[in-house]
Order: structure tokens, then sequence, then C-alpha cells
């Protein structure tokens, strides 16, 4: 890259000062220039672009630089002015001779007559040529250098010789003496350099920038740099790395050149000051200098001194880093072992000094070392913290610290338990580690009540069901043993809910009441086993015949009664399916939704994964595919297959019922290849998983493996002892394969079983009398049929209701109803098409799939279309669009509510349009309409 222009500080005038200076001494007027300036304000820069402007004016140029490692050489910088190329050798020889015989002259007198033979060997070759000395960082000079420089500054006020000094803001103290006396000369002129302002920063750049582009990152650059230039270039470097088109794409934006020009200017400083800015990177900010002090083992003064330098030089603003990255570099360079120490004692000293939780809670996560017993309450707290701020990584750090800081017992056992449920907020994967040192401890009683619930859940959900039911079995033997009533009221809630969720656990675990107390009544209780004892027995109530409209008024208590947290979770899950498996999809959604709305903004993705895969269910129930399918991928993006569990088979239910429902058999095959959990098919969701397996082999022509899965299925249930169509109707599945197979005989008989068995679901009720209705003869089919229509019209599942229409429009069209015929059929497209049934659609209307095409459908056979768009002619636009809606089924309430005008205003509409287009009735009017005259209109 190119680097800044040399002439960077011409804004400054300091160069056109010191040019002005070298025409007065070629004239014999000697002056002497003291440039001080913070490290990297370019002092250094300053000096070598006049000293080629000295050299281009025939100067003779002699040039030396401090160096601390070589404060204590005696005429250090004097011999690095003499050592130099363009120094006549008889001078040089003469000089140094003088240096090496008398730099050890221990009194006063006789280093200044050695001083004053230097000084005139150093005058004798100003008469044909200006002499001009550069000392740069004169303040790391020896001393007896600086009395030199002091001395000779007294002798060339008339002779051609220009002296110019760098030097820092920050002197020893042996230096304010050299300092106070140069600025005492009368020809003596100083110089402060300053960090560039904005406009000095836009004019730097504008040297390799075009004026654009420099004036619009000017604003940026100051700000990180804080006008620093060596920072600035470094800054520029990082810019241009992005690429050719950077400066008209990128933002400046600090990386690896700036972090290392940082450590250039704080070891560019005072020895002090890298160690100073490692204490404010540590601490975060330098507020403090007493505590700073503590930390480093400095003196309050001297940490006010550094941080001041620090403040000059644009690495800090306002007490702390200007830039993040900064502070990271100064970290990064600092050895683990003691950037970890010096973590450990910050907390120390925060704690001490009553710092906040998270702040000392900060420094113990930094330091990555074990922390001590004090700090597990001070890490407990400030995780709590860390979490309502939504810090989940930071909080989980927290605790683990604090668990590794405590000895095995029910206190290390309750901090783990903490710990797994706020992994699980992230993603049940991240907590997968830690279940088994809490089925340990479970085994051994040392989980304390309220835990107990949530850590049960977790457990079953990670398709540790053993692991669960022997947790649950020993703490059972063990609050058998003892008096704690929470703890048997704990158990209890956990032995429910695990006999809801894998019903083959039933005579492993001990044995509960049925209520949402259980045997427990009157004992305190928890709200986690409150919350998953409340939810267990309303899933139960649901898979108890009779009790679905109770279960879903305990679904909405639990809904109602429980707030949206981490122990609360599932239980509130397992309350929203309770009330779609009671067929309140109308209740699910609203409170879906609301807890949706909840946690929308809230980084809680398990949560947001889990409601999402319970909308999708809903979705799938109502047969809006599209909704169910985008929902169920949602669920899945938020947190990895693997972090499922159990979980997973509803979520693979739903979305693979979905897309092949939506004709996407690809993409519901390559659902089915996914890894399932072993124990999947010891649950609940395993059942669910089964039948959607096995529609998907229904609608793909695996009729034999279809079979298989609804017949796994319902022996599933049959060993459970809950053969509960609302769980899955395992035998309608199998009646609708065995008519795909062509035997009507078994699918009818499975069909009147399903019916005898009951409950009086009114969708299930509704698709079992559509399957009967096929093995109906065609008279008896028509009643069965309208009967199934009028069911699944009052009920949520439209796809549903588009088979039972399209199979009463062809019974219509078999006995010769041909006009009643085509407006069910059509109806049932359009119901379809609504819910993205695309197979459903082509099933009803093969040859007009496409809405383009059913304006041929519309036409009634001996009438052309061309006559049916004459006849629409006649008709006004609201009437084109009642009668659309007559032709399409709807009654005058439904066209009145679509169109939003009164009944009596449809009735009257309906009069003229059927005068108008000569007919009698409305089931006359697809006879004489063309929907490709009419869908521009309605």
């Amino acid at each position: 890259m190119n680097s800044l222009p040399a002439n960077l500080f011409e804004w400054e005038n300091h160069p056109s000062a010191l040019r002005e200076m070298l025409r007065g001494a070629t004239q014999g007027r000697g002056r002497l220039a003291l440039v001080s300036g913070a490290v990297a304000s370019g002092k250094t820069t300053l000096l070598n672009t006049f000293a080629e402007q000295a050299i281009e004016s025939g100067a003779l140029l002699l040039e030396a630089t401090g160096s601390r490692a070589e404060r204590d050489l005696p005429f250090g910088i004097v011999r690095k002015i003499f050592d130099n190329g363009a120094m006549p050798a008889d001078v040089r020889s003469e000089v140094i001779a003088l240096l090496d015989g008398n730099a050890l002259e221990s009194t006063a007198a006789g280093r200044m007559h050695v001083m004053s033979q230097i000084s005139s060997a150093l005058l004798r070759m100003v008469d044909d040529r200006t002499l001009v000395v550069l000392v740069d960082d004169v303040h790391c000079g020896d001393d007896q250098s600086l009395q030199f420089l002091l001395h000779l500054a007294r002798r060339v006020r008339q002779a051609k010789v220009l002296i110019v000094l760098t030097e820092s803001p920050r002197l020893r103290q042996e230096q304010f003496t050299f300092h106070a006396e140069l600025l005492r000369q009368p020809n003596c002129v100083r110089m402060r350099l300053h960090m560039l302002t904005e406009s000095g920063v836009a004019e730097a750049l504008s040297g390799t920038l075009s004026a654009t582009v420099a004036a619009r990152l000017a604003p940026e650059c100051h700000r990180v740099s804080g006008g620093n230039p060596l920072l600035l270039r470094a800054l520029l470097e990082d810019w241009r790395t992005v690429g050719e088109h950077g400066e008209a794409q990128q933002r400046p934006a600090p990386g690896e050149a700036f972090a290392h020009a940082v450590l250039g200017c704080l070891h560019r400083g005072e020895p002090e000051v890298p160690q100073i800015a490692r204490g404010v990177a540590v601490l975060g900010d330098a507020r403090s200098p007493r505590l700073l002090g503590q930390l480093l083992d400095l003196s309050a003064n001297t940490v006010q001194q550094g941080v001041q330098d620090l403040h000059q030089c644009a690495i800090l603003e306002h007490n702390a880093f200007r830039d993040e990255v900064a502070r990271t570099a100064v970290l990064d360079a600092t050895p683990a072992t003691a950037r970890g120490a010096l973590h450990a004692r910050a907390a120390r000293l925060l704690h001490a000094d009553g710092a906040s939780a998270l702040d000392v809670a900060r420094q113990l996560v930094a330091a990555r070392q074990d922390a001590e017993r004090w700090a597990v309450p001070v890490l407990r707290e400030a995780a709590e913290f860390a979490l309502v701020e939504e810090e989940l990584e930071f909080a989980l750090r927290c605790l683990e610290c604090a668990h590794h800081a405590c000895a095995p017992g029910a206190e290390r056992t309750a901090l783990k338990a903490r710990l797994v449920s706020i992994a699980w907020r992230i993603g049940p994967a991240a907590a997968e580690s830690h279940l088994p040192e809490l089925t340990e401890d479970a085994e051994r009683g040392r989980l304390a009540p309220r835990d107990v619930a949530p850590i049960t859940s977790y457990l079953a959900w990670s398709g540790r069901l053993d692991a669960a039911a022997g947790a649950v079995s020993a703490l059972a033997r063990s609050a058998a043993t003892g008096d704690d009533p929470a703890m048997t009221a704990a158990v209890s809630a956990s032995a429910q809910w695990l006999t809801m969720l894998s019903p083959p656990l039933r005579d492993r675990l001990p044995t509960v009441g049925t209520g949402t107390t259980g045997a427990t009544a009157g004992a305190p209780r928890d709200m986690a086993d409150l919350a998953h004892a409340h939810a267990a027995a309303t899933m139960s109530a649901v898979l108890t015949e009779g009790q679905a409209d109770r279960a879903v008024i305990e679904a909405e208590r639990v809904l109602q009664r429980y707030h949206l947290s981490d122990s609360t979770l599932q239980p509130l899950a397992v309350a929203l399916m309770a009330l779609v498996l009671a067929g309140r999809l109308d209740l699910a959604l609203s409170w879906c939704e609301r807890l949706q709305g909840e946690c929308s903004s809230r980084r809680v993705p398990t949560w947001q994964a889990l409601l999402s895969a319970v909308r999708a269910e809903i979705a799938l129930r109502q047969g809006d595919l599209q909704v169910a399918a985008h929902q169920a991928r949602t669920a899945m993006s938020r947190i990895s297959v693997q972090g499922w569990g159990v979980g997973l088979g509803l979520l693979l239910s739903t979305l693979i019922q979905a897309e092949t429902g939506m004709g996407h058999y690809d993409e519901a095959m390559a659902l089915l290849e996914q890894p399932l959990p072993e124990e999947l098919f010891q649950t609940l969701p395993g059942l669910f998983y089964l039948r959607a397996r096995g529609r998907c082999h229904l609608a793909t022509g695996r009729y034999h493996a279809a079979l298989g899965d609804f017949t796994a299925a319902g022996e599933l249930m049959g060993a459970w002892r809950m053969d509960i169509p609302l769980l899955t109707p395992w035998r309608l599945d199998a009646a609708e394969t065995w008519l795909a197979l062509g035997d009507p005989g078994r699918a009818r008989a499975l069909a009147e079983e399903q019916l005898r068995l009951g409950p009086e679901d009114a969708r299930l009720r509704g698709a079992l009398l559509v399957v009967l209705a096929r093995t109906d003869e065609l008279k008896r089919r028509v009643p069965r049929l309208k009967e199934a229509v009028e069911i699944l019209e009052g009920g949520d599942d439209r796809i549903q209701l588009a088979v039972a229409l399209g199979e009463l429009g062809r019974a219509y069209r078999s006995l010769g109803d041909f006009n009643r015929g085509r407006v069910l059929v059509r109806k049932a497209w359009h119901v379809a098409k609504t819910c993205g049934a695309d197979p459903l659609c082509r099933e009803l209307m093969p040859r007009h799939a496409d809405p383009g095409e059913l304006a041929a459908a519309a036409a009634q056979p001996g009438q052309g279309t061309t006559e049916a768009q004459r006849d629409v002619e006649a008709l006004t636009e609201a009437e084109v669009r009642i009668a659309v809606l007559a032709a399409h089924g709807n009654t005058n309430r439904e066209i009145a509510s679509k169109l939003f005008v009164t009944v009596s205003t449809v009735e009257q509409h309906l009069t003229r349009i059927y005068r108008k287009l000569n007919v009698k009735r409305r089931r006359d009017l697809p006879a004489k309409l063309s929907d490709s005259s009419l869908t521009g209109t309605v």
C-alpha cells in the first residue's frame, strides 16, 4: 500500500517553521527548536522530513536518537552525533579521542573542559557550511550528552547552527533542569505536536485517496485512530486489505495492522505504559487509579501518569480503550498465565471493593482458572443477571465456573441442574454432555425437589427413558425413607410425566394419582412439578375416552396458570397438543401464537423451535400445508436435528405429511432417511411418526409398507392399553390402504369397527363416512357423503372437506346430475388449492389443475364458451361477482359476508341474474357461466 504523504504535518506549519529557522541559521543566527509530542504523534516523521530538506539546502547534517537502553552510557548521544559519515574524518577522530580519554572525568570542571573542546571542534566546521544537529527522543539520552547539548545551545547563538530536539511530554526528574535551561535560551523555539483533527485526517487521507473518499472516511478514521498518525496509517492498511474495491464498498475497520500499531505505540512509551495498558484492558477502564495500582503493584501517581500518556497518544478515550480491537490486542499480547492471574486478582479486588456480581464474574470467567469457594454465590447471581440480558453463553460460563468450585454434594448438583436448564434453552444438544452426571446425582438422591421434574423431562426428551425411569424410582425410594413431602410430590409429577410420554414405562414407575396433584394432594409443590403434573394429567384426559371436553378445560387452565419459562416450556407445549388432539384447533392456535409472540424477540431458540413445531401441527390439521411445512422447517432450523431427541418424531411427522400433501414426494422420502432415536417408538411422538411414514407410503403407491406402519401403530396402542383414535386413527388409515389395494370389504370392516369404538370426533367421523361411502353401492353413497360434508364443514380440516366434496360431486355425476356434480367438484378443487394440496387438485380435475384452464370445465355440453361469455356481458360487475360466488356453491349469507353487503341485496341481484341468464335456480349457473370471463372481476 502507499503510505501517507511525508509532509503529513504541513497543515500544522512545523516544517515551514523549521525551514525558516534553517534560513536564519544560514545567515549566522543560530537557532534551537524543541519539539514535544506524545508517542506516535509524528515527531520522528517531522525530523525525517526536515532532514531531507536540510540536505537539499547543502547543510551538514548530524543525527542521533536517544535510547533507554543506552541511558547509562556516558556521552552516548554525543558519540552518535560524531559517528556520522558526513563528519570530516579529522574532526571525528579528534572528538572520539577526547571522549575516549576523558569520558570518565569525575569533576564538573573536567567534564566542562571536555565539552568545550568538543563543541569548539564542532563549531570550526560552520565557517563554510550550515550545521544542522537533529536528536530524536532526547528525553532518553544520558546525562552527560544532555549537558553537552545544553552547553552547545549556549554557544550557537551567533553561529551557523540549527539544533532540533524532540522529546516526550513526560520528563524524568533529572530532565527538568535541562528542559528549563533550554527554554531560557533566547534563540530557543518550542513546538508542540498534537493529534490530527478530523479535518487533518481528511487532508492526510487525501494524499492517497480521492477527495470524496477521504471526506467520507475521515469521521470514522478519526473516531477509531483518535488522530494518531501511526494508527491512522495502520487503519488505512487494514482497509485496503479488504480488496481493490474497498474504497467504494467498505467502511474502515481496525484489523491486524491496527492491532500491531497499538502494541507499537505502547512499547515506544515509558516502560510502565504497556503494563498499565494491560491493567486497563483487564479491568475494562481506568476510572480508578487506586484499583489499577493495586492490580499492577504500582503507585497511584505512576498509574495516573501512564493513563495520561495513553490518552495523549489516543489509545484511550474517556478512560477506556477507544476501540475494542485495541483492547483485544493488548490482552492477546499478554502471556496466558499472566493474563489469567491478572483477571483472578482483579476479581478479588473488585469483590472486596463492592463491585457488582456481573463485573466480578466477568473477571472470574476470563481468568480461566478454578474459582475459589467465595466466588460460587457471586457466579450464581451473575448468571441470573446475565439471563435477564440474554447473555446465555456467559450465564453458562458462570455456572460452569461455580460448578467446578463446588465439592460433590447437593449444591453442586443444583448448579448442574440450573446449567442444564440454560443450556437446553440454547439447544438440547448443548445440554447432552451434562445429563449423565445429573442422572448419577439423581440416583444418589442429590436432586432438589424443584429440579426433579425438569431434569426428568430433559432426560426423556433426549431419549434416556431408562435413565429417567431409574432416577425417578431411586428418588421415590429415597423419599419413602424420609419425610420430605416436596420430594414425594416431585417424584409423583415426574412419574406422571414419564407415563404420559412413554406408556411402556407405566409398570416401572411408582404409583401415581390421576389428578393434577396425584397421590400427594396437599403436599407443598414447586411450580415446575405442578406444571408437569398438570400438563400430564391434561394429556391423559385427552387420551381417555369421553374426557376430551374436560381435557380442553384443563389445558386452558395450564396455559393460563403457568408463564413461559425453562421449566414450564414442555408442559405448555403438551397443553397445546392436548387442545390439538381434542379438536380445538382454534384455541390451540390462539394460545400458540400468543406464546410465540412472548419469545419472538428473545434469544431462546429451543422455546421458539418447540412452539413452531406445535404451530406446524395445528396448520397441518387445519389443512394449511404450506404454513405447516414452513413452521416445521423453521423449527428444524432453530436447533440441530440431533437436539430434537424423541421430539423429532412429532416434527418429522408434521413435515412429512405436509410435503406429501403438497406432492413433494422426493422431499418427503428424503425426510424418511433421517436417523431416529432408538427409543422413539416407545413414546407418543413415535406413533405420530408411524402414521406420517405410512401416509407417505400410501401416497407413493407403497401400499403394503403403509399397511405395515398403520398396523404397527395399532399394535403399539393396543399393547399400551390406549387405543385412542384421537392419538392416531390407524384403522381409518388402514381402511384407506385396503381400498387402494382393491379390498373394500376389509376397508369397510375397519371403518365400521372404528365407528363403533368412537369417540364422536367430528373430523374422524367425517373421514370414516367417506371411506364407508366408497365401499357402498351408488344409491347409498350420497347420503353418507352428504352427512360427511355437513360434519366436515363445521370443522377445521379443509383437506378432508375437499376430499368429501370431491367424492360427493363424483357420486352426483355418476347418478347423472352433472351440474351439481360439477359444482361440488369445483368447490372441492378450490378448497384443495387453497390448502396447497396439488395431488388432490389433480385427482379432482386431472385436465384442469391450472386455474387458467377452468373455463372449459364451466361450459355446459352443447353450449359454447362464446355464447356463455355473451350471456355474461349482460351482467353488471356487481352481478358478476355474486354470480361467481353462487356458482361456486356459496350460500346467500356467505356471499353477503364476503362482499360486505346484506343478504337482501344478494337475493335481489340473484333474481336479476337468473332473468338475464334465463335460468331458474342456483345450480344451473355453472352451465351458463365461464370462469375465464369472471376470474378477473372476483
